[in-house]
């Protein structure tokens, strides 16, 4: 059964293949907007389901997983920021402070009409941070196109004092635990 991944994030892609599984990748055209006074666990569970399901559309007999990914600061959604000084201007927000990120998964199959949507939720704890460490952070990972504004799987680790999440590929942008007990439901079993 053909296996598709509905998102080019070069980070999703590395977790995935983690697995071992063979897999396409093929990018949705999802426009990543919230609707007025969503939440951000309904907007990050609706954008994961909706990449998934326009992918699924046009490959019916394929199982496709959709992921998305915010943070949440005081339930106001973080999302990538695109520029340094936004880079600034979020990880000023976050500093000494507890945010919470949400990593939406939707595994599906139009063929069989199955689809199953999940959030994790990862608390992830700042140091004080000062605008001298946070330039300097910013300068050396260039997390522009990171949710929250940095990379847990590289020196964004330094940002933090602590982290709690029961699936740490979560924060990269990909629950691989999860996914690996979803899977099996749509007859793709890692480890067979």
């Amino acid at each position: 059964m053909a296996l598709i991944l509905a998102s080019t994030s070069p980070y999703r892609l590395l977790l995935l293949e983690r697995l071992g599984l063979e897999f396409t990748v093929q990018a949705s055209a999802v426009a990543e907007i919230a609707h007025p006074g969503e939440s951000p666990h309904t907007l990050v569970r609706r954008l994961a389901a909706a990449k998934a399901h326009a992918i699924a559309q046009k490959n019916p007999a394929a199982v496709v997983i959709g992921a998305d990914q915010l943070a949440s600061l005081d339930e106001q959604v973080l999302g990538k920021p695109g520029t340094v000084a936004n880079a600034q201007q979020q990880l000023s927000a976050c500093s000494g402070r507890e945010v919470e990120f949400l990593t939406a998964l939707t595994v599906c199959c139009h063929a069989t009409q199955h689809s199953t949507t999940l959030v994790d939720r990862t608390q992830v704890r700042f140091r004080d941070l000062s605008q001298l460490t946070i330039r300097t952070y910013i300068d050396r990972e260039q997390p522009l196109d990171c949710a929250g504004a940095f990379k847990a799987e590289g020196l964004g680790i330094a940002l933090f004092s602590s982290i709690r999440s029961d699936d740490p590929t979560a924060l990269i942008g990909l629950p691989l635990i999860k996914l690996c007990t979803l899977l099996p439901q749509f007859g793709i079993d890692p480890l067979a």
